[in-house]
C-alpha cells in the first residue's frame, strides 16, 4: 500500500516537472505597446461593448471613449464592420429547414492619430452550425443567443491577441 502511494506521488511530481520543462505557462494579462486607445465603434454594437470592457479591464491601459479626446490616444481602433448573419445550411426532403449557419463578422484596423497604419484592415469571422426543429423554437432561440455570444467572445480575444502582438508604434 505504501509503495502505491509512493508511485502516485512520483507520477504527480513527474507530470508537474514535465509541464514546467516544456515552457508551459498561463497566458496572463497582455502587454501592449501603447498606454491609451480610442475605440471607434457604433454604440449599438454588443461586440464593441465587450471589446471596450475587456480593454478597460487591463489596468495599464486607458480606454478613451470621448470623440473629442481621440487625438490624445496613442492608437485608434476603427471598426469597419460588425455583422451577424444567419443562413440556411440544410433542409429536409420536404423543404423544411433543419440546420442554420450562424456567422459573426468583424473588420477593424489600428492606426496612430497621425494616420500611420499599425494593423491593416483585418476581418475576423466565426461561424457555427445549429440544428433546428419547429417543436423547440424557444430553446433553439436561446441556443442561438449563446452561440452568438460565444463567437463574439472568441473574436474579442482574437482582437486582444492581435493588439498585444503589436511590438512598436
Amino acid at each position: 500500500m505504501q509503495r502505491r502511494h509512493w508511485l502516485g506521488t512520483l507520477s504527480a511530481a513527474s507530470l508537474v516537472l514535465a509541464a514546467a520543462g516544456c515552457g508551459f505557462r498561463l497566458r496572463g494579462v497582455p502587454n501592449f505597446a501603447f498606454q491609451s486607445i480610442y475605440v471607434n465603434l457604433p454604440e449599438s454594437s454588443s461586440l464593441g461593448a465587450e471589446l471596450k470592457r475587456t480593454l478597460a479591464s487591463n489596468r495599464a491601459l486607458r480606454v478613451i471613449s470621448d470623440p473629442q479626446q481621440m487625438l490624445q490616444a496613442d492608437v485608434i481602433l476603427d471598426a469597419t464592420a460588425d455583422q451577424r448573419e444567419k443562413t440556411v445550411a440544410g433542409t429536409s426532403a420536404a423543404g423544411q429547414v433543419r440546420e442554420f449557419q450562424l456567422r459573426v463578422r468583424f473588420s477593424f484596423r489600428l492606426r496612430s492619430p497621425k494616420g500611420k497604419e499599425l494593423i491593416p484592415l483585418a476581418e475576423l469571422l466565426q461561424q457555427r452550425e445549429i440544428s433546428f426543429t419547429e417543436s423547440s423554437v424557444l430553446a433553439k432561440e436561446a441556443e442561438e443567443g449563446l452561440l452568438y455570444r460565444d463567437m463574439q467572445s472568441d473574436i474579442v480575444q482574437q482582437v486582444m491577441r492581435r493588439l498585444a502582438a503589436l511590438s512598436s508604434l
